[in-house]
């Protein structure tokens, strides 16, 4: 069964790379018109929607910070272009470095807690309206596994902030059912092919993972955009707040 997003508009922030470059390839290639995005690069985040036009997509590029909601709202601004919003897929976030608690400053905390949740609480405040009117729309937050195991050394800012993301998913859902929308969460494990793990993790954890994952292989970003596809198209439309775990079975919570 092929999913069909024609007619829909998706918007997939943090897309320049990885995950989100990916997830925002697989929306456009079934149908949707996608708004992707970056804080900057603008020249990398147009090749990117020239990759997906190349493949048979639309991508639409919008340079903005999201965690400043002010900038953000000039995805709303092209997603209006559009006719409106139906998908909201929050990946924007990272780690930006690994901090013992016992040297952290409060800069690093608010700047991994503003890339890595309160993007997500922006952009969801900004498409609800439109989302409302509708009475119709799939709202999608990527949270870790380290939500549930709190991440490597380092990592316990990234891992509260993943956390966070997935009680808020909850709560949102809650808030929204009555309006036709639903809001989920997707938690990928140890995704070798992205920037996060390529700068953060050492070469030897790489060559090591796929002994300790059941599958007996390293995940691929395409293999969590695949659950981002499911979660945002019509076949998800009895699951709301809830955490799809995409680890190869490393992790079972």
């Amino acid at each position: 069964m092929k999913i069909d997003l024609s007619g829909k508009t998706a918007i997939v922030t943090g897309s320049i790379q990885g995950i989100g470059k990916e997830t925002a390839r697989m929306l456009a290639l079934c149908g949707a018109e996608v708004i992707i995005n970056s804080y900057r690069n603008a020249e990398v985040l147009e090749k990117v929607a020239q990759e997906i036009h190349t493949a048979g997509g639309r991508a639409h590029a919008v340079v903005a910070d999201v965690a400043n909601k002010e900038k953000a709202v000039k995805l709303i601004d092209k997603a209006r272009e559009l006719g409106g919003v139906d998908i909201l897929v929050n990946n924007a976030g990272g780690l930006v470095k690994r901090v013992p608690v016992a040297e952290y400053d409060e800069e690093h905390f608010d700047r991994v807690m503003n890339i890595n949740l309160k993007t997500a609480f922006i952009m969801s405040n900004l498409v609800l309206p439109l989302m409302k009117q509708q009475k119709s729309g799939k709202i999608i937050n990527l949270s870790s596994q380290a939500a549930h195991d709190g991440g490597g050394k380092g990592a316990a800012a990234y891992a509260a902030s993943k956390g966070a993301i997935w009680t808020f998913t909850k709560s949102l859902a809650k808030e929204v059912a009555p309006f036709g929308i639903c809001v989920n969460c997707v938690s990928p494990g140890f995704i070798a092919d992205t920037n996060f793990h390529n700068t953060f993790t050492p070469k030897e954890i790489h060559e090591q993972m796929p002994s300790k994952i059941l599958l007996g292989r390293n995940g691929t970003s395409e293999d969590v955009a695949n659950v981002v596809l499911f979660l945002a198209s019509a076949l998800s439309g009895y699951i709301t707040g809830q955490s799809i775990e995409v680890n190869g079975g490393l992790y079972m919570p």
